[in-house]
């Protein structure tokens, strides 16, 4: 089996439905989606740094063939790539240039009460967390790898036009070979509806590693 490091979104988990959509759709490519967990070290306590320790420590011991980011797992792993960990990037309705927007939008108080999608209900989670990404500019500059975002134009959790103003940076600044930005234009952030989407990258981002 080839494997791919997929990194989750914020408040969800390694048994999001996306995940469990794109499982059967992979596996007749015979591949694997690996899968940690990065609410570390807990949702409540979310620290940047310990997903990022967390993610490379995937990649460290089983090394993708690609790397998909959804939502906020986007910029995990852009960050991932940065490290120097070398495979094509699929980003799923990849949460870039939402730092200022979470500023913008936070309520007042500590811990921050949110929905929490891998429970179902409502959680806290302290604000440290949103603090320390309001610094975390990862989606300045493009990454070094191939990447693919995929973006519903529905999407109510992160603006379609800010992603695609951020895309639009990137290739000023020169993005590799094969890059390409994918409109759905029904899709929302989600994105269950087009999980064949999804695969069909993921298969074509790890052919495009087979020497």
């Amino acid at each position: 089996m080839t494997s791919v490091l997929y990194f989750h979104g914020f408040a969800s988990s390694p048994a999001s439905a996306k995940i469990g959509l794109l499982r059967p759709l992979l596996a007749p490519h015979a591949i694997e989606l690996n899968t940690p967990d990065l609410n570390a070290p807990s949702f409540q306590r979310l620290d940047w740094s310990a997903m990022i320790d967390r993610a490379l420590d995937a990649a460290r011991k089983t090394p993708p063939r690609a790397i998909v980011g959804s939502s906020l797992g986007s910029l995990v792993a852009l960050e991932v790539s940065r490290r120097g960990v070398a495979a094509p990037l699929v980003l799923i309705a990849p949460a870039l240039g939402i730092a200022d927007r979470w500023k913008s939008k936070l309520p007042p108080g500590d811990p921050v009460i949110t929905f929490n999608h891998a429970r179902g209900e409502n959680a806290p989670i302290h604000r440290a967390f949103f603090e320390q990404m309001f610094n975390v500019r990862i989606d300045d500059d493009p990454p070094p790898a191939r990447v693919v975002a995929i973006m519903g134009r529905r999407d109510e959790t992160v603006p379609f036009d800010l992603v695609e103003a951020t895309w639009r940076r990137w290739e000023s600044r020169g993005l590799a070979p094969g890059s390409k930005f994918i409109a759905i234009d029904e899709g929302d952030h989600g994105l269950t509806a087009h999980a064949d989407v999804i695969a069909r990258e993921i298969v074509d981002a790890v052919a495009k590693t087979a020497y």
